[in-house]
Protein backbone atom coordinates (compact mmCIF):
# COMPACT_ATOMS: atom_id res chain seq x y z
CA UNK A 1 0.00 0.00 0.00
CA UNK A 2 2.81 2.41 0.84
CA UNK A 3 4.45 1.88 -2.55
CA UNK A 4 1.14 2.44 -4.34
CA UNK A 5 0.50 5.55 -2.22
CA UNK A 6 3.67 7.18 -3.52
CA UNK A 7 3.38 5.78 -7.05
CA UNK A 8 -0.24 6.58 -7.88
CA UNK A 9 -1.39 9.34 -5.52
CA UNK A 10 -0.06 12.87 -6.01
CA UNK A 11 1.65 14.24 -2.90
CA UNK A 12 1.65 17.67 -1.25
CA UNK A 13 5.10 17.33 0.31
CA UNK A 14 8.11 15.05 -0.05
CA UNK A 15 7.69 13.79 3.52
CA UNK A 16 4.09 12.79 4.35
CA UNK A 17 3.38 11.14 7.70
CA UNK A 18 2.64 7.78 6.00
CA UNK A 19 0.24 6.37 8.60
CA UNK A 20 -1.84 3.68 6.90
CA UNK A 21 -5.39 4.01 8.23
CA UNK A 22 -7.62 1.16 9.30
CA UNK A 23 -10.48 3.03 10.99
CA UNK A 24 -11.22 5.96 13.27
CA UNK A 25 -13.60 6.43 16.17
CA UNK A 26 -14.09 9.17 18.73
CA UNK A 27 -10.75 10.84 19.48
CA UNK A 28 -8.65 8.02 18.00
CA UNK A 29 -7.35 7.01 14.59
CA UNK A 30 -6.27 3.37 14.20
CA UNK A 31 -3.56 2.28 11.77
CA UNK A 32 -3.36 -1.06 9.99
CA UNK A 33 -0.51 -2.18 12.25
CA UNK A 34 -2.96 -2.21 15.16
CA UNK A 35 -1.71 0.98 16.78
CA UNK A 36 -4.12 3.62 18.03
CA UNK A 37 -3.33 7.31 17.73
CA UNK A 38 -4.89 9.98 19.95
CA UNK A 39 -5.94 12.74 17.57
CA UNK A 40 -5.05 16.31 18.56
CA UNK A 41 -5.57 17.59 15.01
CA UNK A 42 -9.08 16.44 13.95
CA UNK A 43 -8.29 16.38 10.26
CA UNK A 44 -6.96 19.96 10.56
CA UNK A 45 -9.93 21.34 12.50
CA UNK A 46 -12.47 19.43 10.39
CA UNK A 47 -13.78 16.58 12.57
CA UNK A 48 -15.76 18.73 15.00
CA UNK A 49 -17.67 15.88 16.66
CA UNK A 50 -14.84 13.37 16.51
CA UNK A 51 -14.47 10.40 14.19
CA UNK A 52 -17.44 8.27 13.17
CA UNK A 53 -19.84 10.23 15.34
CA UNK A 54 -23.00 8.08 15.60
CA UNK A 55 -25.42 10.97 15.03
CA UNK A 56 -23.55 12.16 11.95
CA UNK A 57 -23.26 8.62 10.57
CA UNK A 58 -26.97 8.09 11.10
CA UNK A 59 -27.85 11.34 9.31
CA UNK A 60 -25.60 10.42 6.38
CA UNK A 61 -27.04 6.90 6.12
CA UNK A 62 -30.64 8.11 6.29
CA UNK A 63 -30.01 10.66 3.56
CA UNK A 64 -28.18 8.20 1.30
CA UNK A 65 -31.18 5.90 1.52
CA UNK A 66 -33.45 8.75 0.31
CA UNK A 67 -31.41 10.37 -2.44
CA UNK A 68 -27.93 11.70 -3.15
CA UNK A 69 -27.06 14.14 -5.94
CA UNK A 70 -30.11 15.02 -8.02
CA UNK A 71 -29.45 18.42 -9.63
CA UNK A 72 -26.91 21.24 -9.76
CA UNK A 73 -26.96 23.73 -6.91
CA UNK A 74 -29.95 26.02 -6.51
CA UNK A 75 -32.49 24.31 -8.78
CA UNK A 76 -34.21 21.73 -6.57
CA UNK A 77 -35.56 22.14 -3.06
CA UNK A 78 -33.66 19.67 -0.89
CA UNK A 79 -34.64 19.48 2.76
CA UNK A 80 -31.22 19.02 4.43
CA UNK A 81 -29.76 22.09 2.71
CA UNK A 82 -32.79 24.29 3.36
CA UNK A 83 -32.99 23.30 7.03
CA UNK A 84 -29.28 23.86 7.54
CA UNK A 85 -29.33 27.34 5.98
CA UNK A 86 -32.41 28.30 8.01
CA UNK A 87 -30.97 27.09 11.32
CA UNK A 88 -27.68 28.85 10.57
CA UNK A 89 -29.49 32.14 9.88
CA UNK A 90 -31.44 31.80 13.13
CA UNK A 91 -28.18 31.64 15.04
CA UNK A 92 -26.32 34.47 13.29
CA UNK A 93 -26.75 38.25 13.44
CA UNK A 94 -29.79 39.34 11.41
CA UNK A 95 -27.66 40.81 8.60
CA UNK A 96 -26.18 37.37 7.88
CA UNK A 97 -29.28 35.62 6.66
CA UNK A 98 -28.66 33.90 3.33
CA UNK A 99 -26.11 31.17 2.65
CA UNK A 100 -24.53 29.80 -0.49
CA UNK A 101 -23.38 26.18 -0.02
CA UNK A 102 -20.24 25.02 -1.80
CA UNK A 103 -17.73 22.17 -1.60
CA UNK A 104 -14.73 23.57 0.27
CA UNK A 105 -13.38 26.56 2.13
CA UNK A 106 -11.32 27.79 -0.80
CA UNK A 107 -14.39 27.73 -3.05
CA UNK A 108 -16.29 29.72 -0.42
CA UNK A 109 -13.49 32.31 -0.44
CA UNK A 110 -13.73 32.53 -4.22
CA UNK A 111 -17.47 33.14 -3.99
CA UNK A 112 -17.05 35.74 -1.25
CA UNK A 113 -14.51 37.73 -3.25
CA UNK A 114 -16.74 37.64 -6.32
CA UNK A 115 -19.67 38.83 -4.24
CA UNK A 116 -17.66 41.75 -2.84
CA UNK A 117 -16.80 42.85 -6.39
CA UNK A 118 -20.38 42.38 -7.58
CA UNK A 119 -21.85 44.41 -4.70
CA UNK A 120 -19.39 47.31 -4.82
CA UNK A 121 -18.47 47.47 -8.49
CA UNK A 122 -14.85 47.75 -7.37
CA UNK A 123 -11.90 45.45 -8.01
CA UNK A 124 -9.35 45.85 -5.21
CA UNK A 125 -9.11 43.14 -2.57
CA UNK A 126 -7.01 43.53 0.58
CA UNK A 127 -5.68 40.61 2.62
CA UNK A 128 -3.03 40.12 5.32
CA UNK A 129 0.61 39.18 5.42
CA UNK A 130 0.86 35.44 6.22
CA UNK A 131 -2.84 34.96 5.53
CA UNK A 132 -4.04 31.62 4.21
CA UNK A 133 -7.44 31.40 2.51
CA UNK A 134 -7.06 28.38 0.26
CA UNK A 135 -5.12 27.18 -2.76
CA UNK A 136 -7.18 27.84 -5.87
CA UNK A 137 -5.78 30.69 -7.95
CA UNK A 138 -8.18 33.33 -6.64
CA UNK A 139 -7.69 32.27 -3.02
CA UNK A 140 -3.95 32.02 -3.59
CA UNK A 141 -4.00 35.62 -4.82
CA UNK A 142 -4.91 36.71 -1.27
CA UNK A 143 -2.44 34.28 0.31
CA UNK A 144 0.01 36.45 2.19
CA UNK A 145 3.23 34.53 1.57
CA UNK A 146 5.13 35.01 -1.67
CA UNK A 147 7.22 31.86 -1.28
CA UNK A 148 4.06 29.74 -1.49
CA UNK A 149 2.57 31.44 -4.53
CA UNK A 150 5.43 32.88 -6.60
CA UNK A 151 5.68 29.80 -8.80
CA UNK A 152 2.05 30.16 -9.88
CA UNK A 153 1.98 33.79 -10.99
CA UNK A 154 0.35 35.64 -12.63
CA UNK A 155 -2.53 35.61 -10.17
CA UNK A 156 -5.37 38.08 -9.60
CA UNK A 157 -4.34 41.73 -10.03
CA UNK A 158 -5.19 44.61 -7.70
CA UNK A 159 -4.55 42.77 -4.43
CA UNK A 160 -2.82 44.53 -1.55
CA UNK A 161 -1.74 43.40 1.91
CA UNK A 162 -1.78 44.74 5.44
CA UNK A 163 -0.34 43.31 8.65
CA UNK A 164 -2.79 41.72 11.07
CA UNK A 165 -3.29 43.84 14.22
CA UNK A 166 -1.50 46.84 12.64
CA UNK A 167 -3.96 49.74 12.83
CA UNK A 168 -1.75 52.04 10.77
CA UNK A 169 -2.26 49.79 7.75
CA UNK A 170 -6.01 50.37 7.75
CA UNK A 171 -5.49 53.54 5.71
CA UNK A 172 -4.94 51.19 2.76
CA UNK A 173 -8.69 50.52 2.82
CA UNK A 174 -10.18 53.18 0.55
CA UNK A 175 -13.21 53.88 -1.63
CA UNK A 176 -11.47 51.78 -4.29
CA UNK A 177 -11.50 48.65 -2.11
CA UNK A 178 -14.17 46.07 -2.89
CA UNK A 179 -13.42 43.87 0.11
CA UNK A 180 -10.94 43.11 2.81
CA UNK A 181 -10.61 39.47 3.72
CA UNK A 182 -9.30 38.52 7.15
CA UNK A 183 -9.06 35.36 9.17
CA UNK A 184 -10.79 36.07 12.47
CA UNK A 185 -7.86 34.26 14.04
CA UNK A 186 -4.84 34.00 11.75
CA UNK A 187 -4.32 30.28 11.34
CA UNK A 188 -1.19 29.48 9.36
CA UNK A 189 0.57 32.51 10.86
CA UNK A 190 0.47 30.94 14.31
CA UNK A 191 -3.12 31.22 15.60
CA UNK A 192 -2.79 34.96 16.09
CA UNK A 193 -5.82 36.50 17.84
CA UNK A 194 -7.04 40.08 17.26
CA UNK A 195 -5.68 42.66 19.69
CA UNK A 196 -6.85 46.13 20.78
CA UNK A 197 -10.24 45.87 19.06
CA UNK A 198 -8.52 45.38 15.69
CA UNK A 199 -11.55 43.76 14.06
CA UNK A 200 -13.87 46.52 15.28
CA UNK A 201 -11.50 49.10 13.82
CA UNK A 202 -11.45 47.28 10.50
CA UNK A 203 -15.24 47.21 10.60
CA UNK A 204 -15.36 50.99 11.17
CA UNK A 205 -12.97 51.64 8.28
CA UNK A 206 -15.05 49.44 5.99
CA UNK A 207 -18.20 51.34 6.97
CA UNK A 208 -16.43 54.62 6.24
CA UNK A 209 -15.28 53.56 2.77
CA UNK A 210 -18.15 51.31 1.65
CA UNK A 211 -15.87 48.28 1.65
CA UNK A 212 -17.21 44.82 2.41
CA UNK A 213 -15.58 42.98 5.31
CA UNK A 214 -15.10 39.28 4.61
CA UNK A 215 -14.24 37.13 7.62
CA UNK A 216 -12.71 33.72 6.99
CA UNK A 217 -14.02 31.44 9.75
CA UNK A 218 -12.95 28.22 8.06
CA UNK A 219 -10.89 27.20 11.10
CA UNK A 220 -12.44 29.01 14.11
CA UNK A 221 -16.00 28.37 12.94
CA UNK A 222 -18.46 25.89 14.40
CA UNK A 223 -17.70 26.11 18.08
CA UNK A 224 -13.93 25.88 18.20
CA UNK A 225 -13.48 29.20 20.05
CA UNK A 226 -16.35 28.87 22.52
CA UNK A 227 -18.84 30.61 20.22
CA UNK A 228 -20.47 29.32 17.06
CA UNK A 229 -18.12 31.61 15.12
CA UNK A 230 -14.96 33.32 16.25
CA UNK A 231 -16.13 36.85 15.40
CA UNK A 232 -18.80 36.54 18.08
CA UNK A 233 -15.99 36.89 20.63
CA UNK A 234 -15.07 40.34 19.30
CA UNK A 235 -18.29 42.41 19.26
CA UNK A 236 -18.50 43.00 15.52
CA UNK A 237 -20.22 41.55 12.47
CA UNK A 238 -18.76 40.96 8.97
CA UNK A 239 -20.56 41.60 5.69
CA UNK A 240 -19.64 38.17 4.35
CA UNK A 241 -18.91 35.13 6.51
CA UNK A 242 -16.84 32.29 5.05
CA UNK A 243 -16.93 28.80 6.57
CA UNK A 244 -15.88 25.21 5.91
CA UNK A 245 -13.76 22.52 7.63
CA UNK A 246 -15.66 21.67 10.86
CA UNK A 247 -19.05 22.48 9.34
CA UNK A 248 -19.88 18.86 8.45
CA UNK A 249 -17.77 16.88 10.94
CA UNK A 250 -15.34 15.50 8.40
CA UNK A 251 -17.25 15.73 5.13
CA UNK A 252 -16.00 18.05 2.34
CA UNK A 253 -17.91 21.31 2.58
CA UNK A 254 -17.84 25.09 2.49
CA UNK A 255 -20.25 28.03 2.49
CA UNK A 256 -20.44 31.79 2.52
CA UNK A 257 -23.18 33.84 4.14
CA UNK A 258 -24.25 37.46 3.59
CA UNK A 259 -27.43 39.49 3.64
CA UNK A 260 -30.21 38.56 1.25
CA UNK A 261 -30.01 41.72 -0.85
CA UNK A 262 -26.33 41.18 -1.60
CA UNK A 263 -26.52 37.44 -2.10
CA UNK A 264 -29.38 37.75 -4.59
CA UNK A 265 -27.07 39.69 -6.91
CA UNK A 266 -25.38 36.40 -7.82
CA UNK A 267 -28.60 35.26 -9.53
CA UNK A 268 -28.77 37.96 -12.22
CA UNK A 269 -26.68 40.27 -14.42
CA UNK A 270 -25.26 37.79 -15.17
CA UNK A 271 -27.37 34.84 -14.14
CA UNK A 272 -25.37 32.01 -12.62
CA UNK A 273 -22.97 34.56 -11.12
CA UNK A 274 -21.65 31.75 -8.98
CA UNK A 275 -22.42 28.13 -9.71
CA UNK A 276 -21.43 24.67 -8.49
CA UNK A 277 -22.53 21.15 -9.36
CA UNK A 278 -22.15 19.50 -5.96
CA UNK A 279 -22.50 22.44 -3.56
CA UNK A 280 -25.33 21.80 -1.10
CA UNK A 281 -25.01 18.06 -1.67
CA UNK A 282 -27.84 16.52 0.40
CA UNK A 283 -25.64 13.97 2.16
CA UNK A 284 -23.14 16.62 3.22
CA UNK A 285 -25.92 19.04 4.12
CA UNK A 286 -27.39 16.35 6.38
CA UNK A 287 -24.04 15.99 8.13
CA UNK A 288 -23.78 19.78 8.44
CA UNK A 289 -27.27 20.07 9.90
CA UNK A 290 -26.61 17.34 12.44
CA UNK A 291 -23.31 18.94 13.44
CA UNK A 292 -24.93 22.35 13.90
CA UNK A 293 -27.80 20.93 15.95
CA UNK A 294 -25.39 19.05 18.20
CA UNK A 295 -23.38 22.20 18.86
CA UNK A 296 -26.50 24.23 19.62
CA UNK A 297 -28.19 21.61 21.80
CA UNK A 298 -25.19 20.63 23.97
CA UNK A 299 -22.53 22.43 25.98
CA UNK A 300 -19.70 21.46 23.62
CA UNK A 301 -19.00 25.07 22.64
CA UNK A 302 -18.77 26.26 26.23
CA UNK A 303 -16.61 23.27 27.09
CA UNK A 304 -13.97 24.33 24.54
CA UNK A 305 -12.94 27.14 26.89
CA UNK A 306 -12.74 24.77 29.86
CA UNK A 307 -10.66 22.36 27.79
CA UNK A 308 -8.41 25.21 26.65
CA UNK A 309 -7.53 25.90 30.27
CA UNK A 310 -6.70 22.21 30.77
CA UNK A 311 -4.22 22.39 27.91
CA UNK A 312 -2.70 25.55 29.31
CA UNK A 313 -2.47 23.99 32.78
CA UNK A 314 -0.74 20.81 31.63
CA UNK A 315 1.48 22.22 28.89
CA UNK A 316 4.08 23.95 31.01
CA UNK A 317 7.69 23.25 30.11
CA UNK A 318 10.96 25.20 29.65
CA UNK A 319 10.77 24.55 25.90
CA UNK A 320 7.23 25.96 25.63
CA UNK A 321 7.61 29.70 25.08
CA UNK A 322 3.92 30.57 24.65
CA UNK A 323 0.53 29.16 23.68
CA UNK A 324 -1.37 31.14 21.04
CA UNK A 325 -5.04 30.88 20.18
CA UNK A 326 -8.44 30.49 21.76
CA UNK A 327 -10.57 27.54 22.79
CA UNK A 328 -9.55 24.37 20.96
CA UNK A 329 -7.59 26.28 18.34
CA UNK A 330 -4.17 26.37 20.01
CA UNK A 331 -0.58 26.73 18.83
CA UNK A 332 2.09 25.61 21.28
CA UNK A 333 5.22 27.64 20.58
CA UNK A 334 8.77 26.32 20.99
CA UNK A 335 12.11 28.14 20.60
CA UNK A 336 12.83 26.74 17.12
CA UNK A 337 11.46 24.96 14.05
CA UNK A 338 13.71 21.99 14.78
CA UNK A 339 12.37 21.52 18.32
CA UNK A 340 8.81 21.68 16.99
CA UNK A 341 9.64 19.09 14.30
CA UNK A 342 11.17 16.75 16.85
CA UNK A 343 8.23 17.02 19.24
CA UNK A 344 5.67 16.32 16.51
CA UNK A 345 7.60 13.32 15.19
CA UNK A 346 8.34 11.91 18.64
CA UNK A 347 4.68 12.22 19.59
CA UNK A 348 3.72 10.40 16.40
CA UNK A 349 5.78 7.43 17.60
CA UNK A 350 4.16 7.64 21.04
CA UNK A 351 0.68 7.49 19.51
CA UNK A 352 -0.29 11.19 19.53
CA UNK A 353 -1.17 13.08 16.35
CA UNK A 354 0.08 16.66 16.22
CA UNK A 355 0.73 18.80 13.14
CA UNK A 356 2.47 21.90 11.82
CA UNK A 357 1.26 25.36 10.81
CA UNK A 358 2.08 26.56 7.32
CA UNK A 359 3.91 29.83 7.97
CA UNK A 360 5.05 29.50 11.58
CA UNK A 361 7.59 26.76 11.97
CA UNK A 362 7.84 27.08 15.76
CA UNK A 363 4.15 26.24 16.27
CA UNK A 364 2.68 22.86 17.23
CA UNK A 365 -0.93 22.65 16.10
CA UNK A 366 -3.48 21.48 18.67
CA UNK A 367 -7.01 21.38 17.24
CA UNK A 368 -8.64 18.22 18.61
CA UNK A 369 -12.28 17.23 18.15
CA UNK A 370 -14.58 19.30 20.36
CA UNK A 371 -15.74 16.00 21.86
CA UNK A 372 -12.32 15.15 23.28
CA UNK A 373 -12.47 14.19 26.96
CA UNK A 374 -10.53 15.72 29.84
CA UNK A 375 -8.79 12.38 30.35
CA UNK A 376 -7.69 12.30 26.72
CA UNK A 377 -6.39 15.85 26.97
CA UNK A 378 -4.32 14.94 30.02
CA UNK A 379 -3.01 11.78 28.31
CA UNK A 380 -1.94 13.69 25.20
CA UNK A 381 -0.36 16.52 27.19
CA UNK A 382 1.69 13.97 29.14
CA UNK A 383 3.02 12.62 25.83
CA UNK A 384 3.94 16.13 24.68
CA UNK A 385 5.79 16.84 27.93
CA UNK A 386 7.57 13.49 27.64
CA UNK A 387 8.65 14.35 24.08
CA UNK A 388 9.82 17.79 25.19
CA UNK A 389 11.87 16.22 27.97
CA UNK A 390 13.53 13.92 25.45
CA UNK A 391 14.30 16.83 23.12
CA UNK A 392 15.69 18.85 26.02
CA UNK A 393 18.05 16.03 26.95
CA UNK A 394 19.27 15.83 23.36
CA UNK A 395 20.04 19.54 23.05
Amino acid sequence: MKQDFFKYQAQTTLYPLEVEISHAKGSYIYSTDGKKHLDFVAGVSACTLGHSNPKVLNAITEQINKYMHVMVYGEYIQKPAVEFCKLLAENLPSSLNKTYLVNSGTEAVEGAMKLAKRVTGRSQIISCVNAYHGNTQGSMSVLGNEERKGAFRPLLPNVDFITFNNEADLDKITTKTAGIILETIQGSAGFITPKNDFLKKVRAKCDETGTLLILDEIQPGFGRTGKLFGFQNYDMVPDILVMGKGMASGMPVGAFTANEKHMDLLAHDPKCGHITTFGGHPVIAAASLTTLKELLETDLMAQTLVKEQLFRKHLIHPLITDIHGLGLMLAVMTPSDEITNQVILKCKEKGLILFWLMFEGKAIRITPPLTISEEEIKLGCDMIIEALNEVQQEL
